[in-house]
């Protein structure tokens, strides 16, 4: 059980965690203090209303092409992940690039992640969604001078949501923009082929979870496990595609291309 203590804003909070003390910094925010940690879903709305509203709010991003790519290790994300970039002019969103980016330009998000992640405690996904709205916010505030914001197709996220909460927290988010996910594309790959997929990768990539099977095994068990109800949560809402991901790799991408254009109800 985590316990939070601590005495007056603006100081370090302690973090009692399976017996140990952690302090945490508060995160300074264009002159504004939150603490990020704790499971209150509802923080994350309410420290995304503050900011907008005191910073003027966000410019809407609706006609943008909001798409979540899911599948298990071993599917072949990141080859279509690259394709659908090319195609529809996405900036990618890899929750694990924009923690090392943070981490390695010394931000306050970044050094908080940082100090987490070196006690072996998960980042909480106040964080992560933080980062995901310093990085919209990055690209709707693109001047004329700079990136034109027509220019951008939209957003392809790649790694998060693996959770409802974390599905969720993203709908919250995007509403800020007037904007949401507009499909969720799972590519679909039988579990023994993405064994032999990854156990092949492992040859050549040097990663010591692309070489024990069994690790892999429970990789793709644990995926299964965890991330099928998030698959339930977009299918709910009518956004689920799921497209078989063993074949010719240009193939894939075509039928993922017809699927998502079918699927798409932006404003023209």
């Amino acid at each position: 059980m985590n316990a939070l203590t601590g005495g007056k804003h603006g100081q370090f909070l302690s973090v009692l965690c399976c017996g140990c003390a952690i302090q945490l910094k508060p995160v300074t925010v264009r002159q504004s203090r939150y603490y990020f940690f704790g499971a209150n879903r509802n923080f994350t709305g309410a420290f995304l209303r503050n900011r907008h509203h005191r910073f003027g709010g966000p410019t809407p991003l609706t006609h943008m092409l909001n798409l979540v790519l899911f599948g298990p290790p071993g599917a072949g994300k990141g080859t279509q992940s690259e394709k659908l970039i090319n195609k529809f002019n996405l900036i990618h969103l890899s929750t694990g690039d924009l923690l090392r980016s943070q981490i390695a330009a010394g931000t306050e998000l970044g050094l908080q992640a940082k100090r987490l992640m070196d006690h072996g405690l998960l980042v909480p996904d106040e964080v992560v969604i933080s980062m995901i709205d310093s990085k919209l916010h990055e690209n709707q505030s693109a001047s004329p001078m700079t990136k034109d914001i027509a220019d951008i197709g939209g957003f392809i996220f790649d790694g998060f949501p693996r959770t409802v909460p974390q599905a969720e927290a993203l709908d919250r988010l995007l509403s800020q923009y007037n904007t949401q996910i507009s499909t969720m594309v799972a590519l679909v790959v039988d579990d023994e082929e993405l064994i032999r997929r990854l156990l092949k990768r492992g040859e050549t990539s040097g990663r010591p979870d692309d070489q024990n099977e069994e690790l892999i095994r429970r990789r793709v068990t644990e995926y299964n496990n965890k991330t099928r109800p998030v698959a339930n949560y977009y299918e709910q809402q009518g956004k689920y595609i799921s497209i078989g991901g063993i074949g010719d790799i240009d193939a894939i991408f075509e039928t993922i291309c017809g699927e998502i254009q079918k699927a798409d109800t932006r404003p023209v």
